[in-house]
């Protein structure tokens, strides 16, 4: 089942060519914050950042990765802002999306519950879809009854509780195949929701999900 957390690196350099970093520090810590030490390092070097700031246990990667020494920090300073580096202020371009797929669909009759303990169970008869992506891909356990996915377009939400790698959705009338694409998060101009719909059910910040998905979801950066 796959479970894709997508980095754009496009996105990336568009963000940092608006959020001035021609000269600046761009912070790449945690793993460049679930984006990519090396995604982000590059990106931002690229772009004319004076240097990168990273932690000490993934120096050598960045070194591995043709970053110069002189281009890499550990110590605190004063960094561009990185909520406006991934795209997660409101403004700028999200570099992360994450996807998973559809695994299987069934009825779902009234009465009937699903997930563990039957968190939720259905007013009526419905169809549902098991999509690959739970919280051990990063997808925060409190989001079920409290987000949604987007299948083809469809927004579809969350019932019962989010499973170790797979939750289930609602799909009403609607008919997907297996494989069909499943958007939890992305670029809401793309059709996709926002990553700050889960801070806003779960209470964490759009930062704090974004990093946890990408140090646990398969990561590709393109």
């Amino acid at each position: 089942m796959t479970v894709l957390a997508r980095v754009s690196l496009a996105a990336l350099r568009a963000n940092l060519a608006r959020s001035g970093a021609d000269g600046a520090v761009v912070d790449a810590r945690a793993d460049g914050w679930g984006h990519g030490a090396v995604a982000v390092a590059a990106a931002a070097v690229a772009s004319g950042a004076r240097q990168v700031l990273a932690d000490v246990d993934q120096l050598d990667e960045l070194r591995a990765a043709g970053i110069p020494d002189s281009a890499l920090t550990d110590a605190a300073c004063p960094v561009v802002d990185p909520l406006a580096v991934f795209g997660l202020d409101g403004i700028g371009v999200p570099a992360m999306r994450l996807s998973g797929e559809v695994v299987t669909t069934k009825d779902l009759r009234a009465g009937e519950g699903v997930s563990y303990g039957y968190l939720h169970r259905a007013t009526h008869d419905t169809r549902i879809a098991l999509v690959s992506g739970g919280y051990g891909q990063g997808v925060y356990r409190a989001l079920g009854e409290r987000a949604s996915v987007v299948i083809d377009g469809r927004r579809c939400a969350i019932l019962g509780r989010v499973a170790m790698d797979v939750c289930v959705v609602e799909i009403g009338e609607a008919s997907f195949g297996r494989g069909e694409d499943v958007w939890f998060f992305g670029d809401p101009a793309q059709g996709h929701p926002s990553v700050h719909e889960w801070a806003d059910a779960s209470g964490l910040s759009a930062a704090e999900l974004v990093a946890a998905v990408g140090l646990h979801a398969e990561r590709r950066s393109g």
